[in-house]
């Protein structure tokens, strides 16, 4: 079963490793060894609506990281700026990576027409009409799927803990 996790996930979950430690390749396998190991664990707890795992991979991953870093932490470092240098734009980027992933399972979830206009509209950032002429159907179909979609992803968002204004 961790084979089937790591075949799946393995690499998404290491690339996310890799920026979470700054890098650090040998500490970003431990970290995704942990996260998978713990997911083994917890398998009958898990749940995959979505069909993917891969946010609550990410978010485990994080604690690991953070884990690691309050360990590490107890021995004195050199400055007080060198926390600052090394915290904030790790945490940034590891923010902007987790709702990137969030986002992305969300979109999905959504059904195949759902994910073409939200990937025309917003994405591409085509016209309704430059959309309806690409996707090959009326104006008024187009417009319609936006809203829908618009709506299923908010709901799609909502279940992974992401709520909108």
């Amino acid at each position: 079963m961790v084979r089937a996790l790591y075949r799946e996930y393995g690499a998404p979950l290491m690339a996310f490793a890799v920026r979470l430690t700054g890098g650090d390749r040998r500490w970003a396998e431990d970290v995704v060894q942990e996260t998978l190991v713990r997911a083994w664990r917890n398998l009958h707890d898990l749940r995959t609506e979505s069909g993917s795992l891969m946010p609550w991979l990410a978010t485990v991953a994080r604690r690991v990281v953070i884990d690691n870093r309050r360990r590490s932490g107890a021995r004195p470092l050199d400055t007080v700026e060198d926390i600052g240098d090394r915290a904030q734009p790790v945490a940034a980027e590891d923010e902007r990576l987790l709702r990137e992933i969030v986002v992305t399972d969300a979109m999905m979830s959504l059904s195949p027409a759902h994910r073409q206009v939200l990937t025309e509209t917003f994405l591409l950032d085509r016209t309704v009409q430059e959309a309806a002429e690409t996707i090959g159907v009326p104006v008024g179909t187009v417009k319609s799927r936006v809203y829908y979609a618009m709506r299923a992803l908010r709901v799609a968002l909502e279940e992974r803990g992401v709520t909108l204004p």
